[in-house]
């Protein structure tokens, strides 16, 4: 059993070219999901699991995410005067909570190579790495549940979902094989997009992982491979075929929803889906939904 893992990096740093013209001059993390941008959603989710130091990994013109989890005083001020807590406490930054710390990735060669810029600050301990653009349902209960794995085994965990056989060449998809415990496999080899007929399985990587220290060594070492990127699937894969040297590698599969807000179909379901399912909105827009979808067929 190793100690516990406390800390948390979100890369956030890509420049969100699929939501042009939106993403021009605002952080496509910043993106709103309802009412909390994307960015928010990922960063409860890693409180809620027990890590209470977090990295941003940021790049230029980000600085909305800084001041997004900084403190408004006039803003703080207003409210309190018109004895508004309701809308006081949304407001409250996660920062007093939270040890948030923020560095940039520089030359955006990568999702391997913002990991990279992690290594001061993991200093060596095992970390948990959140994706900034999915948010997952349950996600706190899967990403506890992967680190107490993680503790348990010794072992780099990475979060899978079986997704259609047509759509693994959107993801980096896990050679796998079967574990006493069916939710469970040990990770044999990693491969990043392939075509739908080469790809392993359909057990995919869904944007969370924990990640022990040796992967930055490995890193190190990779080439720049699909996009010409450092890719995190690349050190994975030789994680994964060199258990004996880095340690071994796990998938923990996740049954329930995933959605992709850095794809603008899968952003408008989370919109939908979500408002649909909240007491102060569900009721009325569900109603409304059901006459447009009616006027529509």
């Amino acid at each position: 059993m190793t100690s516990p893992i406390t800390k948390a990096v979100i890369p956030a740093a890509g420049m969100g070219t699929r939501f042009l013209p939106a993403t021009k001059a605002m952080p496509k993390e910043m993106l709103p999901v309802i009412d909390k941008p994307a960015i928010q959603y990922v960063v409860e989710e890693a409180v809620n699991s027990g890590l209470g130091h977090i990295l941003l990994i940021t790049g230029r013109n980000k600085q909305a995410l800084e001041n997004h989890f900084d403190r408004n005083v006039e803003l703080e001020t207003l409210l309190t005067a018109r004895g508004d807590t309701d809308k006081l406490a949304q407001i409250s930054p996660l920062s007093e909570a939270i040890d948030l710390h923020y560095v940039r990735q520089g030359d955006p060669l990568g999702l391997g190579h913002a990991v990279l810029k992690a290594e001061t600050f993991v200093a060596g301990e095992p970390f948990a790495l959140l994706l900034g653009d999915d948010i997952i349902e349950h996600g706190d209960e899967l990403l506890a549940d992967m680190i107490a794995l993680a503790q348990h085994t010794n072992a780099t965990v990475i979060a899978l979902m079986e997704v259609p056989q047509a759509h693994v060449s959107r993801y980096g998809v896990a050679a796998v094989s079967e574990t006493a415990d069916p939710h469970i496999f040990t990770i044999e080899g990693f491969v990043e997009k392939p075509h739908a007929v080469d790809a392993p399985s359909r057990l995919v990587a869904i944007g969370r992982y924990v990640l022990q220290p040796g992967v930055f060594d490995v890193l190190r070492t990779v080439q720049p491979g699909f996009g010409g990127e450092i890719q995190l699937s690349d050190a994975l894969d030789i994680m994964a075929r060199t258990p004996t040297i880095t340690g071994p590698v796990i998938g923990l599969v996740h049954q329930h929803r995933r959605f992709d807000t850095g794809d603008k179909l899968s952003y408008l379901k989370a919109i939908v889906q979500l408002a649909g399912e909240r007491e102060d909105l569900g009721t009325d827009f569900n109603k409304w939904l059901k006459k447009y979808i009616t006027r529509l067929i």
